[in-house]
């Protein structure tokens, strides 16, 4: 059977990482190498001891750094993984034995699928609807790259399908994608990294893969409110910032100019005017406040593109060395 690397790129997470760890080393799939890339200065005691004591007896590879980075910790994993079959997994969920073997079925069947993209029961949103629902389909709308980030429910679809998206807590790509094709994460996606997985995806498109969306390839995600590779919390200048520059950043590099005015219209009415589904303040005060930011993300974006004539932004890739390894 292939061999699958799981990897599992953690920051400043305890227990929900154990947790993690566990349910991992339960799959039936036993082709499978599972890489813990750990930008963790210090854990507590008891994390410490169940890394070390796992590394020690070769069920898992614990690969410390020193920086924080959620889309340079995934191409340090990429460049030691070992597997045919590259699946990412967040640091805080739960998932049956066959989790593995869902994902790596899709992949045996069907040569024509590059990446699959599993289902996931998000606690947070599962715990704030008032009745659960279901749909086989996503809507036309999840096709069109502008606008498809508010039709990408992963949550309540049920029926596999051809995607544009993963979300990052549950992906998984054909090797081929990093070594035949020369994709990799773009680390320039700042803060949280939102929008880092999309920009993946999108570049999928022009291998000739298919992106798969399997629920049957389904776990929970915790969310848990700190850690998780980001070191700033939703309030912060810098979080406001870089997620306005991310989504600003996606557009230039894969949008049409019709798509990139859907996405620009739809970030304001959301984000900034706080219309459904992000039903925020309609405070003049924070509207304008959230104005700002969306102007600042925008002009941030823009120097991020022009400084990519001459530095293409991968800082953590060039402080990698093999013989860290």
């Amino acid at each position: 059977m292939p061999v699958v690397s799981l990897i599992i790129p953690t920051y400043l997470r305890e227990k929900a990482l154990r947790d993690t760890l566990e349910d991992a080393l339960q799959q039936t799939h036993t082709s499978l190498e599972i890489l813990v890339i750990d930008q963790t200065q210090s854990h507590e005691p008891e994390t410490e001891t169940f890394l070390a004591r796992l590394a020690e007896e070769g069920k898992i590879r614990w690969f410390r750094l020193n920086w924080a980075s959620l889309p340079g910790a995934r191409n340090f994993g990429v460049r030691r993984a070992q597997g045919d079959i590259i699946l990412f997994i967040d640091d805080d969920v739960r998932m049956k034995p066959t989790f593995v073997e869902a994902h790596l079925q899709n992949f045996l069947d069907r040569p024509e699928i590059g990446a699959v993209a599993g289902r996931v029961l998000d606690r947070q949103i599962m715990e704030q609807d008032s009745e659960e629902f279901t749909q086989e389909m996503l809507p036309p709308e999840a096709s069109d790259p502008g606008i498809a980030w508010y039709y990408l429910d992963l949550v309540h679809t049920v029926k596999p399908q051809p995607i544009l998206s993963a979300r990052g807590c549950n992906m998984s790509f054909r090797r081929s994608l990093f070594t035949t094709h020369g994709l990799h994460f773009d680390e320039r996606y700042r803060g949280s990294a939102v929008r880092e997985e999309s920009d993946f995806c999108l570049s999928i498109r022009r291998t000739g893969y298919q992106i798969w969306f399997d629920p049957a390839a389904v776990l929970v995600h915790l969310g848990e409110p700190t850690g998780g590779c980001h070191d700033i919390t939703t309030r912060s200048l810098k979080y406001q910032i870089t997620h306005y520059h991310n989504h600003f950043l996606m557009s230039f590099k894969h949008l049409s100019l019709g798509q990139c005015f859907r996405l620009y219209w739809r970030l304001f009415d959301c984000h900034v005017l706080g219309n459904p589904p992000c039903h925020k303040s309609g405070s003049l005060f924070k509207i304008l406040v959230r104005g700002f930011f969306y102007g600042w993300g925008f002009l941030s974006a823009i120097g991020t593109q022009i400084k990519s004539t001459w530095d293409d932004g991968q800082i953590y890739s060039r402080l990698d060395r093999p013989q860290n390894s």
